[in-house]
């Protein structure tokens, strides 16, 4: 039987997560994966929020696990978060997410949870996780030159004249389909282990269980290719268009997969101790995504939109493609990252591939968000820790 005192703790934690994920939501999860989409006048604002919430929440329940467990547990040692520093944590990231919402400026959200979380832990005592540290710093330094970089050369691809561009577009179409055969999800897996979609289906199949999933991924990607060849029977534009909004829902879904760990992880230490799994606090994580995704999201895609650089369907479907790729690998390796980071960085790279004055990227606008990454961060944690040390001082 749970006592009183306990569920009302948790209740207090499980807002604070709430208010985590609708800030989430309406800011990174529900602006990035099809600001491009909006940009290059694909969709229009109010649908692309109505559809990134439902792909968040999707991605939040099949996706999830892994960075919901780092959060939770790999970014402090020797220490274990109770609800008072999981609900102080929290606020705190939330509410310096909600600023960078309500002011225009997409405030880096992994930035602002983890260093939340690591600054609660280190004023409980805890020591720091070196080696998930290292980690993460890799993926978010590499971020912004892999995903620039990979967004410019596909921009450029789609823009020289030897290949025609509906070429290029199905052999993107086809790399897209081969990441969606071989990325993980949770409910094809048994026990704590995900599984893809091309393991699954290759497992009952004759033959060496790596040449099947070979074969396997390869028959996936072809019908996607296949699947917007016969779109571009209506044309080369309506086809790029529908290939871009697919890739805003692949985009979103994974939005959700990793986001959704940054509001719920801090939870899980004491999920147990009221008698809920950690698919409950993904539902619920999710739902939270959902909510936010639809009553505060517009905002912050028409600024990523609009104010980064001018797009195009082109450097849309460059700046999407590295960006799904990234988000997948930070799920696998249970890395918390900032999906503002990842598209931001992509859609600078793909329009630098448009012009030699950089496609219309506000230089002085990108100077004032790198300085919010960073002071997101040091700010999280040191906010965090004061703050820990200042209510253990009260209660004490």
């Amino acid at each position: 039987m749970v006592d009183i005192a306990t569920l009302l703790t948790f209740a207090l934690a499980a807002l604070a997560s709430l208010f985590m994920a609708w800030t989430i939501g309406a800011g990174s999860s529900g602006s990035t994966p099809f600001a491009p989409a909006v940009g290059a006048n694909a969709i229009s604002v109010m649908r692309a929020g109505f559809l990134v919430g439902i792909c968040c929440l999707f991605g939040a329940i099949f996706q999830g696990e892994n960075v919901s467990e780092a959060v939770g547990a790999e970014l402090i040692g020797n220490v274990t978060l109770t609800a008072e520093a999981a609900t102080l944590g929290l606020t705190i990231a939330a509410i310096l997410v909600a600023i960078g919402v309500f002011t225009g400026y997409p405030i880096a959200t992994a930035f602002t949870v983890t260093g939340a979380v690591i600054g609660v832990g280190l004023a409980m005592g805890g020591d720091p996780a070196w080696l998930k540290y290292q980690e993460i710093a890799t993926l978010w330094l590499l971020t912004p030159f892999v995903g620039g970089g990979a967004a410019y050369l596909i921009a450029r691809a789609l823009r020289e004249e030897p290949i025609p561009e509906r070429y290029v577009v199905l052999g993107l179409t086809g790399l897209v389909g081969l990441l969606l055969a071989n990325i993980e999800f949770a409910v094809l897996g048994s026990g704590n282990e995900g599984a893809s979609i091309a393991q699954s289906l290759a497992g009952p199949l004759p033959g060496p269980e790596t040449v099947m999933v070979g074969v396997v991924s390869i028959s996936l990607a072809s019908l996607c290719v296949g699947a917007l060849w016969l779109d571009m029977r209506h044309g080369t534009t309506v086809a790029e268009r529908h290939f871009l909004l697919a890739l805003g829902a692949l985009v979103a879904f994974s939005a959700g997969g990793s986001q959704v760990g940054l509001a719920v992880g801090p939870l899980l230490p004491i999920a147990p101790d009221v008698g809920l799994s950690l698919t409950a606090l993904l539902v619920g994580g999710g739902v939270g995504l959902l909510v936010g995704a639809w009553t505060g999201a517009t905002r912050m895609i028409k600024a990523i939109s609009q104010d980064y650089s001018s797009l195009g369907p082109r450097r849309s479907i460059a700046a999407l493609i590295p960006s799904f790729a990234i988000a997948q690998v930070a799920i696998l390796f249970g890395i918390p990252v900032s999906f503002n980071q990842i598209v931001v960085s992509a859609i600078i790279g793909s329009g630098y591939a448009a012009s030699s004055t950089g496609g219309g990227v506000s230089a002085r606008k990108m100077g004032f968000t790198v300085l919010a990454w960073v002071l997101s961060l040091a700010g999280a944690i040191v906010v965090s820790f004061a703050g820990y040390w200042a209510l253990e001082s009260v209660l004490l």
